[in-house]
């Protein structure tokens, strides 16, 4: 089970209000149980995570994986414009650290201005000695970006603001 099912299916129990879930998939199990403010997810067949709600501007602890998008997490930090009509934000799937290139010393994979395609490659996401490449889900020109390379960065965080192709 994969990052982008597991927070789908999460996604799914929050929505329909279940407290808990168990899965069996040949050799991966996964248990989810919600308690209040804190959600815990285990799963046997790889290591175990857990996200527990950190306190505003306080950098993740390494390991944290986020699994509930609490209201007051998912919002864009406060220097954040309010988007213009037809614009696209472009969020942060993961928790962990953000970086615009794929190595020290490297020019960024995009910069305001630049035209994406569907699919390419925005920037990096490291979670948990983990690089995760974030792509593009729209086409068009990449007006703003929102996030500091080496800046720790949270689920749902905004990080570029697309304006779509016409």
């Amino acid at each position: 089970m994969n990052q982008k099912e597991l927070k789908e299916l999460i996604e799914f129990l929050i929505e329909k209000d279940i407290a808990e879930f168990e899965l069996e998939r040949g050799d991966v199990k996964v248990r989810i149980k919600r308690a209040g403010e804190h959600t815990f997810v285990h799963s046997q067949a790889e290591p175990r995570f857990y996200a527990v709600p950190a306190a505003p501007g306080v950098a993740p602890e390494l390991g944290a994986v986020p699994v509930v998008a609490a209201p007051a997490a998912a919002a864009a930090p406060p220097a954040a414009p309010a988007p213009e009509e037809g614009l696209h934000m472009v969020k942060s799937p993961i928790v962990g650290t953000f970086y615009e290139a794929p190595s020290p010393g490297a020019p960024p994979f995009v910069k305001p201005g630049d035209m994406v395609e569907l699919g390419q490659v925005l920037c990096i996401v490291e979670a948990m000695k983990l690089l995760n490449e974030i792509e593009s889900d729209y086409a068009g020109e990449i007006v703003k970006k929102l996030a500091v390379n080496g800046q720790p960065i949270e689920y749902g965080q905004d990080l570029f603001v697309i304006r779509p192709k016409k």
